[in-house]
């Protein structure tokens, strides 16, 4: 996984980089390491952001919502 592709799966999952920092219980300087492209993203961590980030493209974002009136 590249650099860029590890962003575009955060951002389609709209994580920060704190946010998975959190959810792997790891050192935020790793995480920023990887985005940055100054270390290695693990095979078993790009197939898991990946897997995650194809579900949340095919799902998309709900819109039915949108015509329902707020009080």
């Amino acid at each position: 996984m590249t650099p860029e592709r590890f962003a575009e799966c955060l951002a389609s999952l709209r994580w920060t980089t704190i946010e998975l920092t959190s959810a792997l219980q790891c050192q935020f300087s790793w995480v920023e390491a990887m985005e940055g492209g100054h270390a290695e993203i693990p095979e078993d961590l790009a197939r898991w952001l990946e897997g995650l980030a194809r579900c949340h493209e095919a799902a998309g974002i709900p819109t039915g919502y949108r015509d329902v009136a707020h009080s």
